[in-house]
């Protein structure tokens, strides 16, 4: 399900400054800008909306309690609590979230808190979860990046990192320790019979 989220958003424009004896001062405002959020959004049977898109959390926003919950998506870690913290920083930076209402959830490792009483509060939530995305993603991509050339690293090392054995082919023993002795370093102070 793909939502667009449009808002005005209002600058004022050249504004007279009233002289001494002017009295009456008229502001008009009509400047319009589109805004858009881009989130991957779900919705479940009871009407709460799911934002999977992040890669460590996962983040549920509950439109008939008016409150927003965030957990781990696979395990807890300290990237976890980061992201959860810096997601409802920035949430009550802005003026979504009341101030006093960031707490520890009844999931493990979860933070919730509840959303200003609005009647856009959802639109503007999604709108701000969306930037605050945005914000995220080059610390995402600079990790999958970094998880990506450590795995090219191991699975193919470069010529310093590397042997010039090449294959080396399956024998039936290797090494210094013998499987099929009776006194192997394993069995050694056991019965044998």
């Amino acid at each position: 399900m793909k939502i667009n989220i449009n808002i005005d958003k209002k600058e004022p424009e050249e504004t007279k400054i009233p002289e001494p004896e002017d009295k009456n001062v008229t502001i008009k405002v009509d400047i319009k800008d589109e805004v858009y959020g881009k989130l991957k959004l779900r919705s479940a049977l009871n009407g709460d909306l799911m934002i999977m898109d992040h890669k460590d959390i996962d983040i549920i926003i509950k439109p008939n309690e008016k409150k927003i919950i965030a957990f781990a998506k696979d395990t807890m870690s300290d990237l976890v609590y980061g992201a959860e913290s810096r997601l409802f920083e920035f949430l009550r930076k802005a003026g979504v979230l009341n101030f006093d209402s960031i707490q520890g959830g009844n999931i493990y490792g979860s933070l919730e808190g509840t959303l200003m009483d609005n009647d856009k509060v959802i639109e503007i939530t999604l709108l701000k979860i969306s930037e605050w995305m945005e914000t995220e993603e080059p610390m995402m991509s600079g990790r999958t990046g970094y998880d990506d050339m450590m795995d090219d690293h191991l699975l193919s090392p470069d010529g310093e990192y590397s042997t010039e054995l090449g294959e080396v082919p399956a024998e039936e023993e290797k090494g210094s320790i013998r499987q099929h002795n009776l006194f192997a370093p394993y069995l050694y102070g056991r019965y044998s019979f």
